[in-house]
């Protein structure tokens, strides 16, 4: 049957509005090398583990560290990030984050992923996979961030307030500070910071948010009172598991290929992880007198937020000095929250704050060139300048991340609301504000 006018018209309007977008895509100088199915196998293979470490691997981690009525609610907020961001990424974020336009934020030439090919790759960001591998592959890190910030408000924040905050904040802190740190003309990634697999624009922007959302929201009722204990702490094991092998493809795929840079930061990153769980477990041993299952998970996880930024530019014998700091700097950072009188419910500020800012600025003691070339050497390999350079991205990290968080959260409070009433906090989100019950088991 041949097409009405008014027809082939309205198929023809996606097609000049990506026309007119592709327009101002800045081009890439010199012919594209040919895509490497090994390459693109790799990387796709790797932005499937880093979203198994949101659903289901963070998921079940901060699922069976809060109170048995809150189980559902919190398994929740990962799983529809999932979602929620994926969606925001296709249709802005990406552009946001990653188009070429100015330092502080990218254009909107790829609105849409429109000029996103799935069989030519973008050079300028990796030469050897198709441009919406590198797209799938980064949305699942705007996946995973807003989600550890959760950790922190658990069993006390409004749905609705969750929603709209993330979405903000994935729009307004993540996507620019993406572009400032791994855009091609981002003002971060032009002053030569180090952020292999996201230092700062992970685990900084999350765990200094994450503090500024306790802050605003408050404390949970009865606490330091009552007893809070983790429900279940076989979640939270199985969890941390996840995470532990979702974070190979955080890090190792990084390397955007499959080359010997993914074989490095594939061991760093495990002896990373290794060395800050014995750390947290022996430091947790002298100073309380027994080692704990969670204080070994949670060592392992701080372990893996160290050595994040630094996995692509360190050797194996760097990468267990970072991973033992970092466990006992996360342990005695955890620990302080209770002095300090903050309600940072699953540590997010002491594992992902603290272990962060460790990460990025160790990344600035321990690179070598030797390990890759396209960084540079730390401080111990005769390079102070860049120990600077990582300060300077760890203070901007903060400072944005913090001041934003705050305006956000109170944008979000004054239009929906943040936190749930008293009484639906007493019986439990999964009930309140789901009307389920994780644990109905039927005779």
């Amino acid at each position: 049957m041949r097409s009405t006018g008014r027809g082939s018209m309205a198929r023809s309007i996606p097609l000049l509005v990506c026309a007119t977008l592709l327009v101002a895509t800045p081009a890439v100088a010199g012919e594209n090398p040919p895509i490497s199915a090994g390459d693109t196998a790799w990387v796709l293979t790797s932005a499937a583990l880093v979203l198994l470490m949101t659903a289901p691997g963070l998921a079940l981690f901060y699922a069976g560290m809060v109170r048995r009525k809150n189980v559902l609610a919190t398994l929740m907020q990962s799983l529809i990030l999932a979602a929620i961001v994926s969606v925001q990424w296709t249709l802005f974020g990406y552009s946001l984050a990653f188009s070429p336009h100015n330092a502080l934020i990218g254009g909107l030439s790829w609105l849409g992923l429109c000029g996103v090919s799935a069989s030519q790759a973008y050079p300028a960001y990796a030469a050897t996979i198709p441009h919406q591998a590198y797209m799938v592959f980064q949305c699942m890190f705007a996946v995973i961030t807003p989600a550890l910030i959760t950790g922190a408000f658990a069993e006390r924040i409004s749905f609705r307030g969750f929603l709209l905050f993330s979405v903000l904040w994935t729009t307004l802190i993540y996507d620019p500070l993406a572009h400032w740190v791994w855009g091609v003309d981002g003002w971060i990634h032009q002053m030569g910071a180090l952020d292999f697999a996201g230092g700062t624009v992970v685990h900084i922007s999350s765990g200094i948010s994450a503090l500024a959302a306790v802050m605003i929201i408050g404390r949970r009722r009865g606490y330091p009172r009552e007893p809070m204990i983790p429900h279940n702490l076989t979640l939270t094991v199985t969890g941390a598991g996840l995470l532990w092998f979702g974070w190979f493809g955080f890090n190792a795929g990084s390397a955007l290929a499959a080359n010997g840079l993914a074989v490095s930061a594939f061991v760093a990153t495990h002896l990373g992880a290794s060395a800050a769980a014995v750390a947290w477990m022996a430091t947790e041993w002298w100073k309380v007198g027994k080692p704990t299952v969670l204080g070994v998970a949670s060592g392992a996880v701080a372990g893996l937020v160290a050595i994040t930024p630094a996995s692509g530019y360190v050797g194996p014998l760097s990468a267990i000095a970072i991973g033992a700091v970092a466990g006992a700097l996360c342990f005695f950072a955890v620990r302080m929250k209770h002095r300090l009188g903050y309600d940072d419910a699953l540590d997010v500020v002491g594992v992902h704050g603290v272990g962060g800012v460790w990460g990025a600025l160790a990344t600035g003691l321990f690179a070598d060139v030797a390990v890759n070339s396209a960084g540079a050497n730390g401080l111990f390999f005769g390079n102070p300048h860049q120990l600077v350079i990582q300060a300077v991205a760890v203070a901007a990290s903060l400072t944005f991340a913090f001041v934003g968080s705050l305006i956000l959260l109170k944008l979000t409070d004054a239009i929906v609301g943040l936190r749930v009433d008293e009484e639906s906090e007493v019986m439990g989100l999964d009930i309140t504000e789901h009307d389920e019950n994780a644990y109905a088991l039927e005779a």
